[in-house]
């Protein structure tokens, strides 16, 4: 049977660019800048790279269909380097490719790195894109606000919470967000904001307003892995941060087709969740998780994926935001650096940007947002709508522990 990944790939070196509007950069420009962070972290010439993976959601700018455009970017030594393209979940999965190519022994060294410059595209979350997007024959007319606006009232629904008390909750986690966020040189939006303040923001799509929305963010995450021994052949005595799990899961059809499933949660989610957990050894993740970084699109997406990482009770997550059990202070701290809310959603970028932070805290790098001795941590991915998306889940931890 199947063994699964775990310790048997290590991230030499990461880096991430800063997110934001950066009107002064290409994408190639942003593909450097994150690039350059991670091969000096790695330690490694750029020669020692022995294939890549390019991860980049949307075509609208000027880099192609092909990962030519990293190749020539980087001038990468005419190796093997491939475009993967997965919606939210394109820089997670540039991570997985380069990851199963060291764990499967066909290379030593591999590299993944995501990039958007959305902000030059003229994308946005609220109209409606008809440019030949899945949306238009499945979804004609939606919005990303208007269906993830849906988790809430078919949460209500499910669990008889009070609107205005779960509003409560989602503005406690936006608030959460920019508290983290102010933290980050590197975040989007780096304000802190106050509850009053972000319950009486104006609607966007019922009940979200305009600060339970994450925003169109420019941006590059990058990541150099390689196996543990290649690790130690390099010289690195230190502590390694490995690669504990990798997992995805895609709707298959059966969240539009009956109503068996009835809104209030990300199926995907569960799935891949449980098999990440596995694949890792995990038994209880509020106890062996240190630190999560959830694909909080929206505020009351992350509400939801607490219950569906199994670190709260179904029906309790609203109750556990609103008692910080995932602030920075809490049991399980999440999204530690701002989240997509505020360190910015680069599509082809968040998934690596989440790993980044993982890294980040685990070599106890993080600065001021610095948590104490993490040992595991999650990131998770959700791409798409809640009854259309692909799901990964990512853990790592210290080698050995």
């Amino acid at each position: 049977m199947a063994e699964g990944i775990r310790d048997k790939v290590v991230i030499l070196g990461m880096g991430c660019s800063r997110f934001g509007e950066r009107w002064d950069c290409s994408a190639e420009d942003l593909i450097s800048e994150s690039f350059r962070e991670a091969i000096a972290d790695a330690g490694i010439d750029r020669d020692q790279i022995e294939a890549a993976w390019f991860g980049l959601s949307m075509d609208e700018q000027n880099l192609g269909k092909s990962a030519l455009s990293l190749s020539q970017t980087l001038r990468l030594p005419n190796i093997a380097a491939t475009r993967v393209e997965n919606l939210c979940a394109t820089g997670s999965e540039a991570l997985r490719g380069a990851v199963y190519a060291v764990a499967a022994g066909a290379v030593d060294i591999a590299l993944a790195l995501g990039v958007e410059k959305l902000k030059d595209t003229g994308y946005g979350g609220l109209p409606e894109r008809s440019k030949g997007t899945f949306n238009d024959l499945w979804q004609p007319g939606a919005t990303a606000p208007g269906s993830f606006a849906q988790f809430a009232s078919a949460y209500t629904a499910r669990h008889g919470v009070d609107m205005a008390t779960l509003k409560e909750a989602m503005a406690h986690i936006s608030w959460k967000s920019h508290e983290n966020g102010s933290k980050n040189p590197k975040a989007h939006l780096r304000q802190r904001l106050s509850k009053e303040a972000i319950v009486k923001a104006p609607m966007v799509a019922y009940p979200l307003g305009l600060f339970d929305c994450c925003g169109v963010s420019d941006g590059s995450a990058c990541a150099i892995v390689a196996s543990p021994e290649m690790a130690m052949r390099l010289g690195r005595t230190g502590e390694l941060v490995s690669v504990k799990s990798m997992q995805l899961a895609l709707s298959n059809g059966s969240e539009m087709s009956h109503d068996a499933w009835d809104g209030s949660y990300a199926h995907t989610t569960r799935i891949a969740s449980r098999k990440a957990y596995r694949e890792a050894g995990i038994v209880d993740p509020v106890k062996e998780l240190d630190l999560v970084e959830v694909h909080d699109c929206f505020s009351i997406t992350e509400l939801v994926t607490m219950e569906d990482l199994g670190l709260s009770q179904p029906g309790m997550g609203y109750r556990d935001v609103l008692a910080g059990k995932f602030d920075a202070d809490g049991e399980v701290a999440s999204n530690i650096d701002g989240g997509l809310k505020c360190f910015g959603h680069p599509i082809g970028a968040s998934g690596l940007r989440m790993v980044y932070e993982g890294y980040t805290q685990l070599l106890n790098r993080a600065g001021d947002r610095q948590l104490s001795r993490p040992r595991r941590a999650l990131t998770h991915n959700l791409g798409g709508f809640p009854n259309y998306n692909v799901c990964s889940i990512s853990i790592l931890g210290l080698l050995g522990s």
